[in-house]
């Protein structure tokens, strides 16, 4: 399949201020997009997803009919359209609340205002949820990697499968927190661990510990995905128990690639 660029987006944007609309309107035709369809409710939203489908979804947080949380679900809990990459633009700053969304899946977050910069970004970051491309590694095939996925959210888990089986990983299973994964691992081989840090029964901090110290599984790469802060005491103890890479959500296709090209390709 030929692959999509910027210009060939066909964007709903659901933004209930008119000037925002306006302005962000402004910025993508900018960027050189050229199909945007713009709606102001949750209802229309949804409206226009049933109607026409879309290449990407950008939306502000709240609605007057709704927040941009019931959008996403609807969108990633619909088989039809689970696969169309959602971007929020918020000026919300409570992390709790932007917690929901980077655990929901989505392909990126811009703060209100935003830089052209941070919009090209993470129009990019979309399009690499788009177009699949696969990773080549000189030692093996890449559909050969064995993948173990450890996060307590089905929305994340399946945003990060999606990212991870568009660069060619196909044998991947999930668990929902530690203690599950190490059922698997105690009976399996994997070639690559990621997890998510906060899970209840067993943290990604407790399953790698245990992956690191085990004489059988010391060797296997660890992917920690977090939102929390880069530098925050969470993260400085993690770095300690031997995790590979540190990935923010939202679960970015460019970075994660990097990251699986250096773990994978020794």
């Amino acid at each position: 399949m030929e692959k999509l660029s910027i210009s060939d987006l066909h964007i709903i944007l659901v933004e209930p201020s008119d000037t925002q609309r306006k302005i962000i309107t402004t910025l993508l035709l900018k960027e050189k997009v050229r199909e945007i369809d713009p709606v102001s409710t949750l209802s229309e939203a949804i409206s226009a997803v049933k109607a026409h489908g879309a290449d990407l979804i950008v939306s502000a947080m709240y609605f007057e009919d709704g927040t941009a949380l019931d959008l996403i679900k609807f969108i990633k809990e619909n088989d039809d359209f689970k696969s169309i990459p959602f971007m929020l633009v918020s000026s919300e700053n409570r992390i709790s609340k932007l917690e929901e969304f980077k655990q929901a899946g989505v392909s990126a977050i811009l703060p209100k205002p935003f830089e052209p910069l941070h919009l090209s970004r993470a129009l990019n970051a979309s399009l690499d949820l788009i177009n699949h491309d696969e990773l080549e590694l000189e030692l093996f095939d890449i559909h050969d990697v064995r993948v173990l996925l450890v996060d307590d959210s089905k929305l994340a888990r399946n945003h990060i499968r999606r990212v991870l089986e568009g660069m060619g990983l196909q044998r991947i299973k999930e668990a929902e927190n530690g203690a599950m994964a190490l059922t698997f691992i105690k009976d399996e081989a994997f070639d690559l661990v990621v997890t998510d840090y906060n899970m209840p029964e067993m943290d990604g901090r407790e399953l790698s510990e245990f992956i690191r110290f085990n004489p059988e599984t010391t060797h296997i790469p660890i992917i920690m995905v977090t939102s929390e802060a880069a530098d925050s005491a969470h993260m400085a103890n993690i770095q300690q128990t031997g995790v590979n890479a540190l990935c923010d959500k939202p679960f970015e296709p460019t970075e994660v690639r990097q990251m699986l090209a250096a773990l994978l390709g020794n």
